[in-house]
């Protein structure tokens, strides 16, 4: 049997007993949707994000529109992001009849480049007669925080809201703050790949703002005012099952413990591949803190690429490439007239990038094997 990418059995052998006790309470109270673990979940999480609110969703991409309706984004306005991302992120966006525009990205992180962002906004405010700057979404990719230091101030005094994309990131800390408290809002995904993921789809946002709260408590349910059949606002539908919650309190309850063996993992590679030559390993940015949500590499080239990911495919070890063609690139957005070329560091990266097996359940003779293939 090869080396899984991402290990839920193993980890389903350390929850069943939880999850199936948290599901089985929701079999016999019979609250499938909207029930008492919504609002538990809600409360552990927030007061893990050290903020005030978190609102329970469908999803990561119901949780970005949510709070895109909360700050009443639609046509004519353009909201800043990184074409290096999940299509969730922009597609977001577009949905809601905004416009993306697209911000290259720093090369150790591959998060939103603060000084990209700075000419782009410059460049919409300026040269955009059609386009009013609304927002920032910003991404933080792999689990590593952007640069909040420099990204928030940018957006705020612009006049822009910043809303922090942790799908990738819940339980990673910048500067010491938990990433769910930074931005105007934060949203995440429990996707069953994540972090802190349920077994179907799931979502969160964050907010410490007593009106954005109420307004995405709002949203998520068809926008309805003192109960769901009063309607003071188009809405979507965006409420959490309970049986996602159960999943997500008993997965929560060993969180810590399962960031910290990531950040074991992600050291035993540091060193495993520190001498493996023209592979760059990454590096997470001074008083920051990653949850892996992938171990990515960097290869010299396409070619080079395509040579690692081989050998490690003869060896039944899995390797995927996120993202092999970025958002400016992809066919939903060719009306945004982007090319090849326009976003330099991006497309440089896509094309040499490739993750490894990443989770808590990572053996170290398994590591030590995959640095082999690739040193071989």
């Amino acid at each position: 049997m090869g080396i899984p990418f991402i290990d839920l059995k193993a980890q389903y052998q350390r929850v069943e007993e939880a999850v199936k006790k948290g599901i089985d309470g929701v079999l016999d109270h019979g609250a499938y949707v909207m029930g008492p673990e919504i609002t538990e979940l809600e409360d552990q999480l927030a007061d893990f994000s050290d903020v005030k609110h978190a609102v329970g969703c469908a999803s990561g991409t119901d949780a970005l529109i949510m709070a895109l309706m909360a700050f009443e984004v639609g046509p004519g306005d353009a909201v800043f992001t990184t074409p290096f991302t999940f299509m969730a992120t922009a597609e977001s966006i577009a949905l809601l009849g905004a416009t993306p525009v697209f911000v290259d990205i720093d090369p150790v992180t591959f998060n939103i480049d603060p000084d990209d962002l700075r000419r782009k906004v410059r460049y919409v405010k300026n040269e955009r007669k059609d386009l009013t700057p609304k927002g920032v979404i910003a991404v933080d990719l792999f689990g590593q925080p952007a640069d909040y230091d420099r990204i928030e101030p940018l957006a705020h005094n612009n006049g822009l809201f910043l809303i922090v994309d942790a799908a990738q990131s819940f339980g990673a800390t910048y500067k010491g703050k938990p990433v769910c408290s930074l931005g105007d809002v934060a949203c995440t995904s429990f996707f069953p790949a994540k972090p802190l993921g349920c077994y179907g789809d799931g979502g969160m946002v964050f907010a410490q703002n007593d009106e954005l709260h109420k307004l995405l408590v709002s949203i998520r349910v068809h926008g309805m005012g003192e109960d769901k059949y009063e309607n003071v606002r188009l809405g979507i539908n965006g409420r959490l099952d309970s049986m996602q919650a159960a999943v997500l309190l008993a997965k929560f309850a060993i969180f810590a413990d399962e960031i910290e063996k990531r950040q074991q993992a992600a050291d035993r590679y540091a060193e495993l591949l520190s001498d493996v030559p023209d592979l760059v390993v990454p590096k997470v940015a001074e008083g920051n803190t990653s949850v892996w949500a992938q171990y990515s590499l960097l290869a010299n080239d396409s070619a080079h690429r395509e040579e690692l990911m081989t050998k490690l495919r003869e060896n039944d070890i899995p390797s995927v490439i996120y993202y092999p063609k970025p958002l400016h690139q992809q066919k939903a957005f060719a009306d945004l007239n982007y090319s090849k070329g326009d976003f330099p560091v991006c497309d440089s990266v896509a094309d040499r990038i490739f993750s490894l097996p990443m989770h808590p359940y990572l053996e170290e003779e398994d590591q030590k094997t995959i640095a082999k293939v690739l040193k071989g």
